[in-house]
């Protein structure tokens, strides 16, 4: 079983950029795909990025347009989601999350199997 920790989460200013982590424990980091997702205040929980355990493979929301970027660094069991351009709806709980196998689609809540507390993200315009 694999522990997920997010950090990186603060209050920004409207355009600015912020880097999130999420550091992996207890299981083998090369064997997840691994995604983010964002809850905003009265919202449902939605996708926003994965990276595939394979290919590296990177897939993203529509709303993301170039925005953001996710990568993952294997040996340090950590993956990242470097948010730009950040306006007031990317106002959100992010949450990063593992999967192990593909019994569901990339972009669905259902689809993953370990989460993190989630790291708020304030962007002040």
């Amino acid at each position: 079983q694999v522990q997920l920790a997010e950090s990186g989460g603060g209050l920004v200013q409207a355009g600015d950029s912020r880097r999130l982590s999420c550091a992996a424990s207890g299981g083998t980091f090369s064997r997840y795909t691994m995604g983010w997702f964002r809850q905003a205040p009265g919202k449902e929980r939605e996708f926003v990025a994965a990276i595939g355990r394979t290919d590296g493979r990177t897939y993203y929301a529509d709303f993301v347009q170039g925005r953001f970027g996710i990568s993952r660094d294997i040996p340090k069991n950590t993956v990242y989601l470097q948010l730009s351009n950040l306006n007031s709806e990317d106002t959100a709980v992010y949450y990063c999350a593992a999967r192990a196998s593909s019994r569901s689609s990339l972009n669905a809540v259902a689809g993953y199997d370990y989460w993190g507390q989630g790291t708020q993200v304030t962007v002040s315009s």
